[in-house]
Formats: C-alpha cells, structure tokens, sequence
C-alpha cells in the first residue's frame, strides 16, 4: 500500500513597508541587501525555485521548482511585495501550483489570512474581512479559488472554523497536540463512535478529521508531523539531504494501516482500494529552506527527487488532492483557542504568558496585554467611524469592506477600481466624496495590518515589530480624522502608558510612540519634501509652470514649479535657473523653489493641494539644511508647516541617499562605459617593465564598466594592426582591470552589469551561443567570483524549453555554465 509524503512551506513577512509610501524603506540589519525581504527572497524563495541537485562532480544535474512538488502558503502582503519586485519568483510559485494541480487534480497553494492576524482574538468581523481579502487575493494570483487557508501560528477556535467554512475553505493544518478528541464520523463505525481523548503521541496523524460545527457546516483538518517538523526548523535536520529522506520514509512506513474496509472505498462509493492511504506532512516556515539554513533548499531538492521517482514506496501529493482521494473517517475536537507556537492557547499575544522568543530569558512581556487593548480600542473607533461614515458614501459599507480585497489584489488595475465603485459607491457619489471612501477603506486595511502577529510574538516592545504595528495604527488614525472621525490617539497612548519596557532607557509604549512612532508620520511636508528630493535625484524636476509626479505604491506627488532660482547652474541635477527668487520663512532663504503639490493615494482622483517653498541642497545649503515649507493651496492665512531633511526619520534619509546615488549612476554609465570602450582601444602592452597605470585613482571609479567592455568586446587587434596581437591587446586591458584592484562595491558593480549583459543575451529569440560561450569565458577570467546563479536559471529554462531541438551550441554553453550535458 503507498505512503504518502506532503511537505508543507509556510511563507510569510511581517508588514515592512512604510504605511503612508506603502514601500519599504532601508533596514539597516538587512545588509548587504537593503532590506529583509530582499534579503530573504535572495537566501530562500528565489532558491526554492530554482533549487540545484548536484552530480558527484558539482555539475548542475537538475533545476528543481519546489513549488511543484511542495504544498505551500504564502502571506498575501508577501506575494503583493513580491508581484512589484520579484515577479519571476513570483511566476515560479503559480507554475507551481500550476503543475501540481494537472498533475495531482489539485494545485500545491494553499491561501493564508491576509495580514497573519491571530484568528481568535480578531473581531467577528475582522475575521470575515480577513478571510474575504485571503480569499480574493488567492483568486487574482492563482487563478483559482483556494481550496485550504493556513491560520496564522495555526491559531484556532471555533469561530475562526465557521469563517473559513463560510468562506468555501475545504480544510486548514494544525499541529497534531491541538486536537483534544477523536471519534468516528455518524455512520461508519459505530463501534469508535464515541469521542476518545487524544494527545499528541496517540493522534494518528495519517488521516484527515473532519471539525463538524454548530452551523451545520464542517471544515477538514489534517495534522502535521511535530518532531519531523521540530527537527526541520531547529535541529539541522537539513544538513544531509540523504538522512532527511530516510527520516521521512521511515515514518511514512511507520504510518497505521488503515483497515481493510476503508481500503476497500475512495469515498465515493467507488471501490479504489489504492487510494486510500496514510498522509504524512511536515510542516515548517518555508523559510527554514535558505535562510535559517542555508543551502536547505538543496537539501529539499534531493528529497523530493526521491518522492518523485517513487522511493521506498513513498509518493509526493499536496493535502487537497489526498483529501479528495481519503475523505475523513473521522471527527475532531479540539484545543481552544490553541495554536503551535504557544503552549498556552493564545496568550502569547495578549499576555506576559511566559512562551518568547529574543533571547532575554529574564525580561518579562507584561508590554503585550496594553499594546493588544490599545489597538483593539483603536480598531473600535476605526469601526465605528467606517459605519457612520460609509454609510453615505457605500450602497453596504460591510459589503464595500468585504469586496475591498478584490482591489487590494489588483493594485494598479484601474478596470478593478472602476468595477468596485460601479457595484459599491452610492449613487451620485464622485470627485470628493469619492476619494473619502477610498481613504476610509484604506483606513480599514491599516488597522487591520496593526494586528500582524509579529507584535507579540518576540520579547520587547521597543522590538521594530511591536514600532512597525504602531505605526500601522498611526497611519489608520490619520485617515480617520482625515475623513472627519474622532482622533482616536489619545486613546492609544493612554493604554501604551502601562506598557513598560524592558529597557529602562525606552520607557513606556507611550513613550515609544512619541518618540519613535510619531516621527514617522507622512504628513504633507514629509511626502512633498521626499517627492522632491527623489525628482531632483532623477534628473525630473519640472520648468517653471509644468508639473513632474514622483509615485510610491502608497502615495503619488505631483509637482507644479513656479520659481527655479536656488539652483546652481553647475550642479549635476540642477534645472536651468530662473531669475525671480521667493522668500520664505523657518529656515528658507531668499534662494528657494516655490511651487505647488497635490497629493492622493492612487485610488484617489482629486486628493489635497498645498503651496511650499522649498530650499534645494546647494553650494550654501547643507543636504542637511535643506527644508520646505507648506501650507493648504488657497488658504493664504492658514498655519505654515515647516520640515528639514535632518528631521525625516533615519531610514527616510537614507532612502533619498540611496535614490540620489542610484540617479547619478544611472547619469554617469553611459559615459564610463562609452570612455572604458575607449580606453581598451588605446591600450597598448606597456614597456619598460612599466607596472601600473599612470593617475590610476582617475580610472577606479569606471573599473566596472571597464571589466564590462573585456567581457562584450572579443580580443580587438593591438595599435600597430598586428592581428596575431589582438589576444595580447585584450590581456593587457585585463592587466589594466586587475591593477585598479577593484574594491568589494566596485566587483559588485561589475558582476551586476555583467550580469544583466549575460541575461540580454540569453533572452534573445535566438541567442547567439557561440557569442554567449565567448561571453562567458571571458567572464571567468574578469571575474573568477561572479555568482553564476541567475545566468544558470535562464539556461535552465532555455534548455527546457527547447528539449530535445537543443543545438549542440547551446549544449556547449551549458557545459561552460556548469551543467551536466
């Protein structure tokens, strides 16, 4: 009889984006990468789709998408972050399930509460929206409705169940010591129909129960293996991909055997004794595979190599298709609330409990039960101004609330917009009063991301998870008030006040919130004030009287100019200048920019316009020093904001530093590259003894742009026409390289720009594979450290697409790229 093996990956980030930008701002403890889900997606989920099984010689045998072969969930925000700066990651996932579901009936992708809020603390209606937005999420990337939703930290009770079988989910996974009960589904066997106590080292975990609830309706539960599970994420069980496999074909083997009478039904009333079999599943963040452990993917690989090929009678599937093939037999009481990272239901998120993770084991997390009410006070007034206001503006604001998740899912998709508001918006209801019911909208999804489970689940509050939720919170409240409901701040620093850290040094959430929070606030003068910094670093800004708008995902800024006087005629970003100075107050000198600014959230056609005058960076003006001022368009008398860039928050400022740098070296390659091309055309072998290059400090900073032309330019014969010099001519442009002794930013820069020549080529309709091969040859000696990785993969995919019409050309290219060919 077969075993069944189903390896599960829970995918998941803590909200990191900047909730007024709706982007992620620079995370210092991320680098080299810039920030965690980069960082991340670099060591696991960029691996995890193409994950390499070596031949006992290190060359590539095979390229695994683990998403085919692996169940998976993957946190709605995630996939939302990895749509805008993944998406071939991204397209692997969908592959993935793809494939699985021709080939299994059923696709790998599980759905995942949206903001990974903890189900059982949530709000009746919090849960609803919750589920909803997952739901519409799934549909829009999968293509499909989901048929199971991973419960964040598994958590579970009996309303969280009702939700998700309201919502069609067929089934979710738990860790098996969250069942309490287990007995015979009416009608099967009666002679095990009474409910018998389990725990954790008597449930059978090979079968699927069935949670009947008091709806009427039901939902599915499978259990995972726990101490397969434990050794996967803590005890580097990941280190030998061969012992990862027996580890689990031993206790597949070691699965009950289900009786014979059940073997005897697929559940149907058909007779497929085959099918009915045990199911064991591991279930691990997904993470584990990269970045808790690295090269775990491979690891991964090699055991699902061996379930593919059917070894020692155990065989992949994914828990929706041996549902369908081993409906339940059984029902299930359980735990609740309960969840399996906590062993005291779900106090880890509400109460100093005891279960932490940080590695302060005398602190104390008396923080959580203020930091839980605060919110949920929060989210009571952000309700109850959603009903009061939307009621005007939504034909049914629950209705409006539960279908915003369909545009959520679309972002950028004006077609979803305009259908919501077709079926949504109250007749009559535009311009304006329009934009109102996007902010309150938005106002919902900000509160709801405040409740990510993140906040609780470490040991501090000062922590940037518990900031990061507070924050959340402080961008709802601004809505709020911005759409004429309560200021609910007051609220919430009332219940911080009885947070208290562990940190002498923070004091209270109150204290937290002031100082680390409320200067994160968007306000006008912030989002203008980056606005213009990031068009000034990209070469945009306006003339005097046109406008230039700098979007983020979260907030668009357009820019109407109307006096360019501040600006050196010299500096490299500068507009031509223009006579006419404003003056200007708080800061601002008699050299400044005046203008106009609208701003708006993309959903939003009109927004807010406000005057400012700003004092660019310049030969007088520190970066530092540069400030704007802004107050309401048309409001001559209203109160004037004033803002410098020393005061935008540490993470804000390096993100206009990034974008500065970023703009120059968009500025400036072109004209390295073109001066690195003639360069090697003039150099000629050097003479007596002649060892170095004259002024060599004037030649560093194109040193990637010259390691770039000896990789695309072949040997070019020497200065005195001598052909059988050309080879000679070449290597001495690569002595030239080698003699700058290019520092680690500068090899990073090369290997990034040899990189992406690498991937032009391969991209190409019909590549040119001898040119390609000279390419790469010639790469190995630039840069004998070059990370091949996503060279490898588009080679991959090329030779898979071309099967078995692959020329031996590109055969031989993949040799040299280290493929067994």
């Amino acid at each position: 009889m077969p075993r069944n093996l189903c390896i599960h990956g829970h995918f998941y980030q803590p909200p990191r984006e900047d909730p007024w930008l709706d982007d992620i701002l620079p995370e210092g403890s991320a680098a080299p990468a810039p920030d965690w889900n980069t960082r991340i997606l670099r060591e696991s989920y960029a691996p995890l789709g193409w994950a390499r099984r070596l031949d006992r010689e290190g060359r590539i045998g095979d390229i695994l998408n683990c998403y085919e072969w692996t169940s998976f969930n993957a946190g709605p925000t995630l996939l939302r972050w990895m749509d805008r700066h993944a998406p071939d990651t991204l397209r692997r996932m969908v592959e993935g399930d793809r494939t699985s579901a021709a080939r299994w009936g059923h696709g790998n992708a599980m759905a995942q509460v949206y903001h990974h809020v903890i189900m059982p603390l949530a709000t009746p209606l919090d849960r609803e929206v919750e589920t909803a937005w997952a739901v519409a999420d799934f549909a829009a990337r999968f293509g499909r409705a989901p048929e199971g939703m991973w419960l964040p930290e598994a958590a579970v009770d009996t309303p969280t169940l009702e939700t998700l079988a309201a919502a069609g989910i067929a089934f979710t996974v738990l860790a098996p010591r969250q069942a309490r009960a287990v007995a015979a589904l009416d009608g099967i066997d009666q002679a095990h129909a009474a409910w018998q106590p389990v725990h954790e080292g008597s449930l059978d975990i090979g079968q699927p129960y069935r949670a009947e609830l008091p709806s009427g309706r039901s939902i599915d539960i499978f259990f995972y293996n726990g101490p397969i599970s434990r050794a996967v994420a803590f005890e580097q069980l990941l280190r030998d991909g061969e012992i990862f496999w027996r580890r689990l074909a031993d206790a597949a083997r070691a699965l009950p055997v289900p009786p014979a009478e059940e073997r005897g039904t697929d559940g149907a009333g058909g007779t497929d004794g085959a099918n009915r079999s045990g199911l064991l599943a591991v279930c691990t963040d997904g993470e584990t595979y990269g970045h808790h452990f690295t090269f775990g993917e491979m690891a991964l690989a090699h055991v699902l190599a061996q379930g593919y090929a059917g070894r020692d009678g155990v065989a992949l599937t994914n828990f929706a298709a041996f549902l369908h093939r081993n409906p339940p037999r059984m029902r299930v009481l359980l735990h609740e609330p309960s969840s399996w990272s906590c062993a005291h239901g779900v106090e880890r998120w509400r109460s100093d409990c005891g279960c932490t993770d940080g590695g302060h084991p005398g602190w104390n997390q008396r923080w959580r039960g203020p930091l839980r009410q605060g919110l949920d006070a929060v989210k009571q007034g952000l309700d109850a101004h959603f009903a009061t206001a939307g009621a005007g503006l939504f034909r049914d604001p629950k209705a409006a609330l539960l279908a915003y998740g369909q545009v959520l899912a679309r972002s950028g998709d004006a077609s979803a917009r305009e259908a919501f508001a077709a079926a949504h918006l109250a007749p009559g209801i535009a311009g304006r009063q329009a934009d109102a019911a996007w902010k309150l909208l938005a106002m919902q999804e900000a509160g709801l991301a405040s409740f990510a489970s993140c906040a609780w689940f470490f040991d501090e509050i000062s922590r940037i998870e518990p900031v990061n939720a507070m924050t959340c919170a402080l961008r709802a409240l601004d809505l709020c008030t911005a759409t004429g409901g309560p200021d609910l701040l007051p609220r919430l620093a009332e219940h911080l006040a009885h947070a208290v850290s562990n940190k002498p040094e923070e004091g209270t959430g109150a204290d937290i919130l002031s100082r680390t929070v409320l200067p994160r606030r968007g306000t006008d003068a912030s989002l203008v004030l980056q606005a213009l910094w990031r068009l000034r670093a990209e070469h945009g800004l306006p003339e005097p009287g046109a406008t230039a708008t700098h979007a983020w995902p979260g907030a668009e800024v357009d820019v109407t100019l109307d006096a360019l006087d501040a600006l050196d005629a010299h500096d490299a970003h500068a507009a031509p200048e223009k006579s006419g100075g404003a003056g200007g107050t708080g800061g601002i000198g008699p050299d400044s920019i005046t203008g106009t600014a609208a701003l708006r959230l993309p959903l939003e056609t009109e927004g807010r316009a406000v005057r400012f005058t700003w004092q660019p960076p310049g030969p007088f003006t520190p970066a530092r020093a540069s400030r704007i001022t802004v107050r309401p368009a048309g409001e001559p008398h209203a109160p004037e904001t004033s803002l410098s860039v020393a005061e935008l928050p540490l993470n804000a400022r390096q993100a206009l530093l990034l974008a500065l740098l970023h703009g120059e070296e968009r500025n400036q390659s072109p004209r390295r590259a073109a001066l690195a091309r003639q360069a090697l055309a003039l150099v000629d072998p050097w003479e007596e003894a002649q060892h170095d290059m004259p002024a060599s400090h004037l030649w560093a900073d194109m040193a990637p742009h010259l390691g770039l032309a000896l990789v695309t330019e072949p040997p070019a014969a020497s200065l005195s026409g001598d052909e059988s010099g050309s080879d000679a001519a070449w290597r001495q442009g690569l002595e030239l390289l080698r003699s700058l002794q290019p520092s680690p930013r500068q090899r990073q820069g090369l290997h990034q720009l040899i990189r992406c020549h690498l991937l032009e080529l391969l991209a190409a309709p019909a590549p040119d594979w001898d040119g390609l091969c000279g390419a790469v040859q010639r790469t190995r000696e630039v840069a004998p450290d070059f990370d091949w990785w996503a060279v490898q993969n588009r080679m991959w995919e090329r030779l898979q697409a071309n099967g078995a019409a692959t020329g031996t050309q590109a055969r031989n290219c993949a040799a040299l790229l280290g493929f067994r060919v």
